[in-house]
């Protein structure tokens, strides 16, 4: 993985240069002639905007294993309606614990961490998080199951070694679903410590959302409460004791806890199953991949032999990790449903949903290429004339106009979403599965994910730049892409626009399949899948003429 990013950024600090070269060569001449006395007067800047042909494509269902994280919850859209997600997930532990003897559980505790960061800590060491990765803070039913479902790392049907996909509707391929009676085998209630009867009590089983750390206490050797450990905001519970004892602690020495294999298969994973309470709901983004996930059974047992009483006890744990196969579902209940476009002449409106949703397909210069068995110029010929002169065979020879700057303009209909849009979106190549050269090269701080790739994937601008202003439009920088077909011959692709989470997963994670029927390779965004919101925008074909997607092209001219 490593060495591909590498060869990667070889590739784009290559094209770059070559760019630069490029110019250098193709306007030496020409500098000369430009600058008068320091003023420029033999050329002019000037810019054209473009039409496009951009079209709506409803996604059938979406791969969503092998994301990193997980989603869980409810999220209503006044635009599209109602998304829930669940997931379920192999659990990895260490094999051939040895438990030790007289093992009694004290407690059994899962826990799962929002994304975050910490804000503040004070003098007392209490600490202020922030999270941003939940939508909502109403509460979610939260029911666990141990799932009768087994997972698999490879695809039977496939060629050899290649893993298996899963879908956001439960499901392993087009012939294959997944029951919900599988997935919901014993259901594994929550429970709290009665200090009175020294028993665990069973509770509801809802989810608060809190932006509360866990603060973890202990008595020390005095025998004085102590702050033993500070937990990030996320879901935290307990867990029947009973169930865990016969399912693990009673299996030392059996072969189903000596490999992940044997353990797979013994234990074939746990079902996280999200419902609304009251009809209400928030919708999580889960740090299921990192160490701190996991379910933690805590006990006490007789010490080694090594002490002198033998009555003596201690305390140890065992740690069930999340992994090392997760698969997230979607249930999509939409108020009307998401129909696919008009390929050849575009749509008025552009229907863009994240999860098992859909995305934008946009066609630059009415999606023509250069025509080798048409001796009339198309829209796109036509267009790339302006700019450079070509061979016989269509190739590259010198640049009549500098692009600036090249731009992709596309507006909110405001009067069909609900506020809740989001704030980014990802513009991508889809015949090559790939990120534009610009992504590559937009290097503005790729550490924050809300304000990564500004440059090259313009946020969205609100009315007044208000955090909760209505959405007015997004603006995509392509310079690079246009010069990479003007100059180097590249071919003018298909572009897809979708709904984004994370922009910065796209450099990091390949895109995920889609199901088809037709055996097909086509993917979409990993950053689109995870997020449940939605946004409309104005067509080319829309009847305001004024909020019309268009591309825009700066660029210098020689004024001869």
């Amino acid at each position: 993985m490593k060495k591909n990013k590498f060869a990667l950024q070889i590739a784009v600090f290559a094209l770059i240069i070559t760019s630069f070269i490029a110019c250098d060569k193709d306007f030496s001449t020409l500098e000369s002639d430009i600058l008068n006395d320091d003023v420029a007067t033999n050329f002019d800047i000037l810019s054209d905007q473009y039409d496009i042909i951009t079209y709506t494509d409803a996604l059938e269902p979406v791969q969503t294993n092998g994301l990193g994280l997980n989603t869980l919850g409810v999220y209503d859209d006044n635009t599209y309606g109602r998304t829930t997600s669940s997931f379920v997930t192999q659990l990895s532990t260490t094999f051939g614990a040895d438990f030790g003897d007289v093992v009694k559980i004290d407690s059994v505790v899962l826990y799962i961490p929002y994304f975050g960061s910490i804000e503040e800590v004070d003098e007392d060491d209490n600490v202020t998080y922030e999270i941003d990765s939940v939508l909502g803070r109403e509460p979610i039913r939260l029911s666990l199951f141990e799932s009768n479902y087994f997972i698999r790392d490879f695809d039977p049907n496939a060629e050899f070694d290649e893993t298996q996909a899963y879908f956001s509707n439960k499901s392993a391929s087009a012939t294959e679903p997944i029951s919900d009676a599988v997935l919901e085998g014993t259901l594994l209630p929550f429970v709290d410590y009665n200090e009175t009867t020294e028993e665990f009590d069973p509770i509801d089983n809802i989810i608060e959302i809190s932006e509360e750390g866990f603060v973890l206490t202990g008595l020390d050797d005095e025998g004085e409460t102590q702050v033993t450990q500070r937990q990030f905001p996320g879901i935290r519970v307990q867990l029947d004791t009973t169930f865990w004892h016969n399912k693990i602690i009673d299996k030392e020495g059996d072969p189903v806890l000596d490999s992940q294999n044997n353990f797979s298969e013994y234990f074939r994973g746990l079902y996280f199953k999200a419902e609304p309470v009251n009809d209400d709901g928030s919708f999580l983004i889960l740090n299921t991949g990192a160490q701190t996930s996991n379910i933690t059974i805590y006990y006490t047992r007789l010490t080694a032999s090594t002490s002198d009483d033998e009555d003596t006890t201690e305390q140890a744990s065992i740690v069930l990790s999340f992994g090392p196969n997760r698969i997230n579902f979607m249930d999509n209940e939409f108020t009307s449903p998401i129909n696919d476009g008009d390929e050849t002449n575009g749509d008025d409106r552009l229907f863009l949903k994240g999860g098992e949703g859909s995305i934008a397909r946009i066609k630059l210069f009415n999606g023509e290429d250069l025509d080798e068995d048409d001796n009339t110029m198309n829209t796109f010929e036509t267009w790339k004339s302006e700019f450079v002169e070509t061979d016989e065979d269509g190739k590259f020879v010198r640049t009549k106009r500098l692009v600036n700057e090249a731009n992709l303009v596309f507006y909110v209909d405001q009067n069909m979403v609900d506020g809740k849009e989001p704030d980014r979106l990802f513009l991508y190549d889809i015949d090559n599965k790939s990120p534009l050269t610009d992504f590559f090269i937009d290097l503005t701080n790729n550490s924050l994910p809300s304000f990564s790739k500004f440059n090259h994937l313009g946020p969205l601008q609100r009315v007044d730049d208000e955090p909760t202003g209505d959405g007015i439009k997004y603006k995509f920088r392509i310079t690079e892409h246009i010069n990479n077909i003007l100059l180097r011959d590249s071919t003018n692709v298909e572009l897809g626009l979708a709904v984004s989470l994370n922009v910065n997963l796209e450099d990091i994670l390949a895109q995920r399949r889609v199901q088809t029927t037709d055996d097909s390779e086509f993917t979409t965004p990993t950053s689109s899948i995870i997020t449940p919101r939605g946004t409309v925008l104005h067509g080319n074909n829309t009847e305001d003429e004024s909020k019309k997607v268009y591309l825009e092209i700066y660029y210098t001219e020689p004024n001869n």
